[in-house]
């Protein structure tokens, strides 16, 4: 064992109350639900459907069609839309209702999650199961759902005026305000589940996992706008772009304009600026992460920390093939099947990340 990285940890005993287990399969609950939803919203995404439902009926929107007129009615909304005219003009409503199920499932699932947490907690409020801390935490939570939805929206409208398709920019917008939702429900639940946590006294753990939790961000942010752009049909190789190192197209000054960020969908250029922005980050997140890795093992560190380095660094490479497998299928078109399982990776990975971190928290932090 390295002397100069050698650290210390202790248990942290207290005599406090622990929380219900009915609290925490409640909490662990919601955070499938979100895994899933962002999940399902890759699929809608994915096989076009986003656009399938052009109005956001928060009550009556809870029903499908049930009768041929219904049916009848819903395509002519859909028909009105650029992406039928420019994409799907033609389509039958066997391939209609396809697309819509998945956009209603979308939507379904969101307001499912919405009474999967309010009946639990009026009951768990009444049993005096939450405490203020946790009370705190969960208003939040329910601030960021509200957000996450109506962004939601915004972004689907994006798409139905001129563009047959989301906006990128706000496509990305509303996955990371999703994932910001997943990632604070998920700390909530360490919280109620590890409630004191083996301290481990590094200073560069904490630094360096604090480090890493910020470029996976990032690295999340870029697959975002990469999928709304499907800028990996721009690059269907690897590990050369094209049969180049750096795209042509960006070593031209004169592409470097507003015109071709706004307007993505009309020039190669910011499809090939994203692609290579997310290639890069994944290569520095992977060196980053073996040598966090590596490091990490040769120290003093608690029984779940070592797990989670484990965890991280086999979804790590599990994240690296398939990402590399999502990009070469990328031909004329994206493979729904790959790109659901290379985002639910990241979510994945996200959460080994948010784990190895809580088991740095600060020991003074109250959680």
């Amino acid at each position: 064992m390295d002397s100069a990285s050698a650290i210390e940890y202790q248990s942290i005993t207290k005599t406090e109350k622990q929380y219900p287990r009915a609290v925490q399969i409640w909490l662990a609950v919601g955070v499938f639900m979100i895994f899933m939803q962002v999940v399902i919203g890759g699929i809608t995404r994915l096989t076009g459907s986003g656009l399938s439902i052009t109005k956001w009926e928060i009550v009556t929107g809870s029903i499908p069609p049930l009768s041929a007129q219904q049916w009848d009615d819903a395509f002519e909304l859909y028909k009105e839309t650029p992406q039928y005219h420019k994409i799907n003009k033609g389509m039958s409503m066997g391939e209609f209702q396809f697309i819509f199920f998945w956009e209603y499932f979308h939507r379904l699932w969101a307001r499912t999650m919405g009474f999967v947490f309010l009946l639990p907690f009026l009951y768990f409020y009444r049993k005096g199961w939450i405490d203020r801390p946790l009370l705190r935490r969960l208003g939040i939570v329910v601030l960021l759902a509200a957000v996450v939805a109506s962004f939601g929206w915004i972004m689907v409208a994006s798409g139905l005026i001129n563009r047959p398709w989301v906006n990128a920019y706000k496509l990305t917008m509303h996955l990371s305000l999703a994932l910001i939702l997943y990632s604070y429900l998920f700390w909530t639940l360490l919280t109620t589940v590890q409630v004191y946590p083996q301290v481990i006294h590094s200073v560069w753990l904490k630094k360096w996992g604090f480090t890493l939790a910020i470029v996976l961000a990032i690295q999340i942010i870029l697959g975002g706008v990469m999928s709304g752009m499907k800028a990996a049909l721009a690059y269907p190789t690897w590990p050369d772009m094209g049969g180049a190192l750096i795209p042509s197209v960006l070593l031209k000054s004169t592409q470097w304009n507003v015109d071709n960020m706004v307007y993505y969908d009309q020039n190669v250029f910011m499809p090939a600026l994203v692609q290579t922005l997310h290639r890069t980050v994944a290569y520095l997140l992977f060196i980053m992460g073996l040598w966090y890795f590596f490091k990490g093992l040769r120290t003093t560190i608690t029984p779940p920390f070592r797990v989670g380095l484990y965890l991280f660094v086999g979804v790590l490479l599990m994240q690296v093939i398939l990402g590399i497998l999502t990009l070469i299928n990328s031909l004329g078109t994206i493979p729904v099947g790959l790109g659901v399982f290379h985002q639910a990776g990241a979510l994945i990975l996200l959460s080994v990340v948010l784990f190895l971190n809580y088991q740095l928290k600060r020991d003074t932090e109250k959680v």
